[in-house]
């Protein structure tokens, strides 16, 4: 029995519109069959699957009321009248239920649909592996952080349909810059759009837990000859002696919900902070500390950003942390993967990764030439006896450059400054640094044992211990007598060396 059906849908839109819904329709169930019992896809068919398809099929299904409105108007272009439906019309009562029948169903198919493509573009894989060249270094740095079974959406979203709407509108211009290929390299960080610590990092961490005092050893190796091992062990001041004294002192002072710390710095990355302001939310005692270092007057406050301090003022790289060479070299040599049996293999390595390349590729064949070349060279002996040696050091070194250096976006330690600590970038010492001052002379202060302090240091077998409850006072590795306590970290320290 032939179908009938009004004399408008007979025409080649509606067919052609009718075509494609259905082949998209056939397709996404039939893909999507594949993605759950068989597990398989990825990132790319959840896009075909919930963006791609799904935007033919509406297209299908409008084309096919645009066909029939067409060939309606055309069939009646001497008496202008609108479509109508008469249901004791066979034709009309056919159309009528294969429309409601269709239009239920795709009501379904839409809600399920739509929900799916809802957490498919809230998931990890989304976020990190759609875009694979331009997000590897977030995606990969992420996965090899403390963050890692953190959703992305957790953090760069949080709850709440206004930030979800604001990701989806800036994630537009996102899309257009990678089609376009005119997005930054590296990707800025949106320091200016970051959504507030407490709606995010408090939704696991807050201000009022307390923090305990943590034991942390270093192992440094240093570029001489024998990779000589120089560890260190501080007590870092988290939180107070005891928990007692809640956030009354240590480093989580900062975030004690009765003080309020406010600053604004001169720079899109918040390295150089001319003013801070001091706040007692309990008594109101204020006070304001200016950097004599710096170009600063009171009147640039009405055209800076006054920015309270919260946890991502120090915690500014949770969970895409590039290491710099000196520290996942020390890494390496301390889990073995490096081995520093092999001599000179630090200082090596540190002027190996001192080298720029274009790509990730050419920088693993650079590894790999050039330490068997150094020790073709300089240690005959070793490579005619212990060349396994050689191969495992070009290993160890090629997966952690892998890990934190990625030539094509141009991303490296040095591109996104790292404000836990004070050994690469100023970190703390953006503050405290001695020079910002009150009108009272009071200073915010450089003192080391504020944050930490050393309780050994020195070679491994001629380890320098603090009796104890007491500290010691730094030794730097190498003699430069006083000159640690007068400058900086920053100004020797560059991430190349030990």
């Amino acid at each position: 029995m032939k179908l009938k059906l009004p004399s408008s849908a007979y025409n080649w839109i509606s067919l052609s519109g009718a075509v494609i819904a259905i082949i998209s329709l056939f397709m996404i169930i039939f893909l999507f069959a594949i993605s759950y019992f068989l597990d398989r896809g990825g990132s790319y068919l959840g896009l075909v699957i919930y963006i791609i398809l799904p935007a033919f099929l509406i297209g299908g299904l409008i084309l096919i009321p645009i066909g029939m409105i067409k060939n309606f108007n055309k069939e009646k272009s001497e008496i202008k009248k609108l479509p109508y439906i008469d249901l004791n019309q066979i034709a009309h009562r056919n159309a009528f239920m294969i429309f409601i029948t269709g239009t239920i169903v795709f009501l379904f198919i839409s809600a399920l649909g739509s929900y799916e493509a809802f957490h498919y573009t809230e998931s990890t894989e989304f976020c990190g592996t759609l875009c694979h060249s331009v997000m590897q270094p977030e995606y990969v740095a992420y996965q090899n952080s403390a963050h890692a079974k953190v959703r992305c959406v957790e953090c760069h979203v949080g709850t709440g349909a206004d930030w979800y709407v604001k990701s989806k509108l800036s994630g537009l211009y996102q899309v257009y810059a990678v089609l376009a290929n005119v997005y930054p390299k590296p990707i800025e960080t949106p320091i200016s759009n970051l959504r507030p610590a407490r709606e995010t990092c408090e939704e696991c961490h807050w201000p009022e837990k307390f923090y305990s005092r943590k034991l942390k050893l270093e192992k440094h190796f240093l570029p001489d000859d024998q990779n000589t091992e120089w560890d260190i062990s501080l007590i870092m001041k988290i939180g107070p002696s005891d928990d007692a004294k809640g956030l009354t002192e240590g480093i989580h002072w900062h975030i004690n919900p009765n003080v309020k710390i406010e600053f604004v710095s001169l720079d899109d990355k918040e390295q150089e902070i001319p003013w801070v302001k001091y706040t007692n939310k309990k008594t109101g005692e204020e006070k304001v500390y200016i950097d004599e270092n710096l170009n600063f007057e009171e009147n640039m406050l009405d055209t800076l950003h006054i920015r309270t301090m919260d946890c991502i003022d120090c915690h500014n790289r949770p969970s895409h942390i590039y290491n710099p060479p000196a520290f996942f070299v020390n890494n390496a040599l301390s889990r073995g993967d490096i081995p520093n049996e092999l001599p000179e293999i630090k200082s090596l390595s540190m002027e190996i990764c001192d080298e720029e390349f274009n790509t990730t590729d050419s920088a693993l064949t650079y590894i790999e030439v050039k330490v068997k070349e150094f020790y073709f060279d300089n240690y005959p002996e070793i490579a005619d006896t212990n060349l396994e040696l050689i191969d495992k050091a070009i290993l160890g070194l090629q997966e952690e450059y892998k890990k934190n250096i990625f030539p094509e976006m141009k991303v490296r330690w040095d591109a996104y400054p790292n404000n836990i600590g004070h050994l690469e970038f100023n970190g703390c010492f953006r503050c405290h640094s001695d020079t910002h001052l009150t009108n009272d002379g009071d200073t915010i202060s450089k003192d080391c044992n504020m944050c930490h302090e050393i309780n050994a240091q020195g070679p491994s077998n001629n380890l320098q211990t603090a009796s104890f409850n007491e500290s010691l006072e730094f030794v730097h590795p190498e003699d430069i007598d006083e000159m640690w306590k007068e400058g900086l970290c920053t100004e020797c320290h560059t991430g190349l060396n030990p």
